[in-house]
Protein backbone atom coordinates (compact mmCIF):
# COMPACT_ATOMS: atom_id res chain seq x y z
CA UNK A 1 0.00 0.00 0.00
CA UNK A 2 1.36 3.40 -1.00
CA UNK A 3 0.30 7.02 -1.18
CA UNK A 4 -1.60 7.56 -4.43
CA UNK A 5 0.93 9.97 -5.97
CA UNK A 6 3.90 7.76 -5.03
CA UNK A 7 2.24 4.76 -6.70
CA UNK A 8 1.74 6.75 -9.90
CA UNK A 9 5.36 7.91 -9.75
CA UNK A 10 6.45 4.25 -9.75
CA UNK A 11 4.53 3.72 -13.00
CA UNK A 12 1.41 2.03 -11.63
CA UNK A 13 -1.51 2.14 -14.07
CA UNK A 14 -4.66 3.81 -12.74
CA UNK A 15 -7.83 2.63 -14.45
CA UNK A 16 -10.40 4.07 -12.04
CA UNK A 17 -8.85 7.37 -11.00
CA UNK A 18 -12.01 8.84 -9.51
CA UNK A 19 -12.40 5.89 -7.10
CA UNK A 20 -8.98 6.02 -5.46
CA UNK A 21 -8.31 7.59 -2.07
CA UNK A 22 -5.10 9.12 -0.72
CA UNK A 23 -3.65 5.65 -0.04
CA UNK A 24 -3.90 2.90 -2.63
CA UNK A 25 -3.09 -0.76 -3.03
CA UNK A 26 -0.59 -1.58 -5.77
CA UNK A 27 -0.65 -4.96 -7.49
CA UNK A 28 2.70 -5.90 -9.05
CA UNK A 29 2.99 -8.97 -11.26
CA UNK A 30 6.67 -8.93 -12.35
CA UNK A 31 7.26 -8.47 -16.07
CA UNK A 32 3.49 -8.36 -16.69
CA UNK A 33 1.66 -5.61 -14.89
CA UNK A 34 1.91 -2.87 -12.28
CA UNK A 35 -1.53 -1.48 -11.48
CA UNK A 36 -3.57 0.20 -8.82
CA UNK A 37 -6.11 -2.28 -7.44
CA UNK A 38 -9.74 -1.25 -7.69
CA UNK A 39 -10.57 -3.48 -4.73
CA UNK A 40 -8.93 -6.20 -2.67
CA UNK A 41 -9.92 -9.66 -3.89
CA UNK A 42 -7.03 -12.01 -3.09
CA UNK A 43 -3.86 -11.73 -1.07
CA UNK A 44 -1.68 -13.19 -3.82
CA UNK A 45 -2.07 -14.35 -7.42
CA UNK A 46 -1.61 -17.96 -6.35
CA UNK A 47 -4.93 -17.76 -4.49
CA UNK A 48 -6.68 -17.52 -7.87
CA UNK A 49 -5.79 -21.09 -8.83
CA UNK A 50 -6.90 -22.25 -12.26
CA UNK A 51 -7.56 -19.29 -14.56
CA UNK A 52 -9.38 -19.86 -17.86
CA UNK A 53 -10.22 -17.18 -20.44
CA UNK A 54 -13.67 -18.02 -21.88
CA UNK A 55 -14.33 -15.10 -24.23
CA UNK A 56 -12.77 -12.04 -25.85
CA UNK A 57 -14.64 -9.32 -27.70
CA UNK A 58 -14.58 -5.69 -28.73
CA UNK A 59 -16.62 -3.25 -26.64
CA UNK A 60 -15.46 0.06 -28.13
CA UNK A 61 -12.89 1.45 -30.53
CA UNK A 62 -9.51 0.15 -29.41
CA UNK A 63 -11.00 -1.54 -26.33
CA UNK A 64 -11.30 -5.30 -25.85
CA UNK A 65 -13.13 -7.19 -23.11
CA UNK A 66 -11.64 -10.42 -21.79
CA UNK A 67 -13.82 -12.62 -19.59
CA UNK A 68 -12.46 -15.47 -17.52
CA UNK A 69 -13.38 -17.91 -14.77
CA UNK A 70 -11.16 -18.80 -11.82
CA UNK A 71 -10.75 -21.35 -9.07
CA UNK A 72 -13.70 -23.71 -8.62
CA UNK A 73 -15.62 -21.83 -11.31
CA UNK A 74 -12.87 -22.55 -13.80
CA UNK A 75 -12.81 -26.20 -12.82
CA UNK A 76 -16.58 -26.46 -13.30
CA UNK A 77 -16.26 -24.79 -16.72
CA UNK A 78 -13.57 -27.23 -17.84
CA UNK A 79 -15.67 -30.19 -16.65
CA UNK A 80 -18.68 -28.87 -18.56
CA UNK A 81 -16.64 -28.53 -21.76
CA UNK A 82 -15.28 -32.04 -21.29
CA UNK A 83 -18.82 -33.40 -20.89
CA UNK A 84 -19.86 -31.69 -24.14
CA UNK A 85 -16.84 -33.17 -25.90
CA UNK A 86 -17.81 -36.67 -24.75
CA UNK A 87 -21.39 -36.06 -25.94
CA UNK A 88 -20.08 -35.04 -29.35
CA UNK A 89 -17.86 -38.11 -29.48
CA UNK A 90 -20.82 -40.35 -28.64
CA UNK A 91 -22.95 -38.73 -31.35
CA UNK A 92 -20.14 -39.24 -33.88
CA UNK A 93 -19.51 -42.78 -32.60
CA UNK A 94 -15.80 -42.04 -32.29
CA UNK A 95 -13.19 -41.83 -29.50
CA UNK A 96 -12.66 -38.35 -28.06
CA UNK A 97 -9.20 -38.18 -29.62
CA UNK A 98 -10.73 -38.68 -33.08
CA UNK A 99 -13.56 -36.13 -32.83
CA UNK A 100 -11.92 -33.50 -35.05
CA UNK A 101 -11.03 -35.98 -37.81
CA UNK A 102 -14.51 -37.51 -37.61
CA UNK A 103 -16.11 -34.06 -37.99
CA UNK A 104 -13.92 -33.40 -41.03
CA UNK A 105 -15.07 -36.71 -42.51
CA UNK A 106 -18.76 -35.90 -41.87
CA UNK A 107 -18.39 -32.45 -43.45
CA UNK A 108 -16.73 -33.96 -46.50
CA UNK A 109 -19.63 -36.44 -46.85
CA UNK A 110 -22.11 -33.57 -46.55
CA UNK A 111 -20.35 -31.64 -49.33
CA UNK A 112 -20.44 -34.70 -51.59
CA UNK A 113 -24.15 -35.18 -50.92
CA UNK A 114 -24.82 -31.50 -51.62
CA UNK A 115 -23.04 -31.78 -54.97
CA UNK A 116 -25.03 -34.89 -55.84
CA UNK A 117 -28.27 -33.17 -54.82
CA UNK A 118 -27.42 -30.17 -57.00
CA UNK A 119 -26.75 -32.50 -59.93
CA UNK A 120 -30.07 -34.30 -59.48
CA UNK A 121 -31.94 -31.01 -59.17
CA UNK A 122 -30.36 -29.79 -62.38
CA UNK A 123 -31.35 -33.01 -64.11
CA UNK A 124 -34.88 -32.69 -62.75
CA UNK A 125 -35.07 -29.10 -63.94
CA UNK A 126 -34.09 -30.18 -67.42
CA UNK A 127 -36.74 -32.89 -67.43
CA UNK A 128 -39.43 -30.58 -66.06
CA UNK A 129 -38.50 -27.92 -68.59
CA UNK A 130 -39.23 -30.31 -71.44
CA UNK A 131 -42.64 -31.22 -69.97
CA UNK A 132 -43.61 -27.63 -69.09
CA UNK A 133 -42.88 -26.31 -72.56
CA UNK A 134 -45.82 -28.30 -73.90
CA UNK A 135 -48.14 -26.44 -71.50
CA UNK A 136 -47.40 -23.00 -72.99
CA UNK A 137 -50.38 -21.17 -74.49
CA UNK A 138 -50.16 -19.00 -77.58
CA UNK A 139 -51.30 -15.40 -77.07
CA UNK A 140 -51.12 -13.05 -80.06
CA UNK A 141 -48.18 -14.88 -81.54
CA UNK A 142 -46.25 -15.21 -78.28
CA UNK A 143 -46.12 -18.16 -75.92
CA UNK A 144 -47.26 -17.70 -72.32
CA UNK A 145 -46.44 -20.15 -69.57
CA UNK A 146 -47.14 -19.95 -65.84
CA UNK A 147 -46.41 -23.08 -63.82
CA UNK A 148 -45.39 -24.37 -60.41
CA UNK A 149 -42.39 -26.63 -59.79
CA UNK A 150 -42.82 -28.56 -56.58
CA UNK A 151 -39.92 -28.14 -54.13
CA UNK A 152 -37.66 -26.32 -56.61
CA UNK A 153 -35.08 -23.92 -55.14
CA UNK A 154 -34.02 -20.63 -56.73
CA UNK A 155 -31.15 -22.22 -58.69
CA UNK A 156 -33.44 -24.90 -60.12
CA UNK A 157 -36.00 -22.27 -61.12
CA UNK A 158 -33.33 -20.27 -62.96
CA UNK A 159 -32.00 -23.31 -64.79
CA UNK A 160 -35.50 -24.37 -65.81
CA UNK A 161 -36.30 -20.84 -66.96
CA UNK A 162 -33.20 -20.74 -69.19
CA UNK A 163 -34.15 -24.02 -70.85
CA UNK A 164 -37.76 -22.91 -71.40
CA UNK A 165 -36.73 -19.61 -72.99
CA UNK A 166 -34.40 -21.44 -75.36
CA UNK A 167 -37.12 -23.88 -76.38
CA UNK A 168 -40.09 -21.52 -76.63
CA UNK A 169 -38.12 -18.82 -78.53
CA UNK A 170 -40.76 -16.08 -78.09
CA UNK A 171 -42.35 -16.24 -74.67
CA UNK A 172 -43.28 -14.72 -71.32
CA UNK A 173 -42.82 -17.24 -68.52
CA UNK A 174 -43.47 -17.32 -64.78
CA UNK A 175 -42.34 -20.22 -62.59
CA UNK A 176 -43.16 -20.60 -58.92
CA UNK A 177 -42.38 -23.00 -56.10
CA UNK A 178 -43.05 -23.41 -52.41
CA UNK A 179 -40.23 -24.42 -50.06
CA UNK A 180 -40.60 -24.35 -46.25
CA UNK A 181 -43.81 -22.35 -46.50
CA UNK A 182 -42.22 -19.60 -48.63
CA UNK A 183 -43.03 -18.79 -52.24
CA UNK A 184 -40.24 -18.34 -54.78
CA UNK A 185 -41.01 -16.79 -58.16
CA UNK A 186 -39.07 -16.15 -61.34
CA UNK A 187 -40.23 -14.45 -64.52
CA UNK A 188 -38.50 -14.61 -67.87
CA UNK A 189 -39.23 -12.75 -71.12
CA UNK A 190 -37.47 -13.43 -74.41
CA UNK A 191 -35.65 -10.50 -76.02
CA UNK A 192 -38.23 -9.96 -78.77
CA UNK A 193 -40.97 -9.19 -76.21
CA UNK A 194 -39.18 -7.07 -73.61
CA UNK A 195 -40.28 -3.83 -75.28
CA UNK A 196 -43.87 -4.68 -74.35
CA UNK A 197 -43.57 -7.14 -71.46
CA UNK A 198 -41.11 -6.47 -68.63
CA UNK A 199 -40.09 -9.45 -66.49
CA UNK A 200 -39.71 -7.20 -63.41
CA UNK A 201 -43.26 -5.88 -63.74
CA UNK A 202 -44.62 -9.36 -64.42
CA UNK A 203 -42.98 -11.01 -61.43
CA UNK A 204 -44.03 -8.15 -59.16
CA UNK A 205 -47.63 -8.50 -60.36
CA UNK A 206 -47.63 -12.16 -59.38
CA UNK A 207 -45.69 -11.61 -56.14
CA UNK A 208 -48.17 -9.04 -54.84
CA UNK A 209 -50.87 -11.71 -55.01
CA UNK A 210 -48.88 -14.06 -52.75
CA UNK A 211 -47.88 -11.53 -50.11
CA UNK A 212 -44.58 -10.42 -51.54
CA UNK A 213 -42.79 -8.24 -54.05
CA UNK A 214 -39.84 -8.39 -56.39
CA UNK A 215 -38.24 -7.10 -59.54
CA UNK A 216 -35.24 -7.32 -61.83
CA UNK A 217 -34.16 -6.97 -65.43
CA UNK A 218 -36.63 -6.74 -68.34
CA UNK A 219 -35.68 -10.28 -69.41
CA UNK A 220 -35.32 -11.96 -65.99
CA UNK A 221 -36.64 -11.12 -62.53
CA UNK A 222 -37.21 -12.85 -59.21
CA UNK A 223 -39.53 -12.40 -56.24
CA UNK A 224 -40.77 -14.06 -53.07
CA UNK A 225 -43.98 -14.35 -51.11
CA UNK A 226 -45.42 -15.55 -47.84
CA UNK A 227 -48.84 -16.89 -48.89
CA UNK A 228 -48.33 -20.18 -50.77
CA UNK A 229 -52.06 -21.01 -50.81
CA UNK A 230 -52.59 -18.13 -53.26
CA UNK A 231 -49.92 -19.26 -55.73
CA UNK A 232 -52.21 -21.27 -58.10
CA UNK A 233 -54.60 -18.36 -58.60
CA UNK A 234 -51.70 -15.93 -59.04
CA UNK A 235 -50.19 -18.08 -61.78
CA UNK A 236 -53.55 -18.33 -63.55
CA UNK A 237 -53.70 -14.52 -63.76
CA UNK A 238 -50.50 -14.32 -65.82
CA UNK A 239 -52.11 -15.02 -69.18
CA UNK A 240 -54.56 -12.10 -68.97
CA UNK A 241 -51.81 -9.74 -67.76
CA UNK A 242 -49.55 -10.61 -70.66
CA UNK A 243 -52.41 -10.52 -73.16
CA UNK A 244 -53.08 -6.88 -72.30
CA UNK A 245 -49.52 -5.93 -73.24
CA UNK A 246 -48.61 -7.89 -76.35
Amino acid sequence: ELPYREALAQGAMALFGEKYGDRVRVVDIPDLSLELCGGTHVQRTGDIGLFKIVSESGVAAGVRRVEAVTGEGALAWVQEQEAKLHQAAAALKAPVAEVTSKIAQVLDNVRQLERELARLKSKLASSQGEDLADQAIEVKGARVLAASLEGADAKTLRETMDKLKQRLKSAAIVLGSVVDGKVSLIAGVTADLTAKVKAGELVNFVAQQVGGKGGGRPDMAQAGGTEPAKLPAALQSVRAWVEQRV
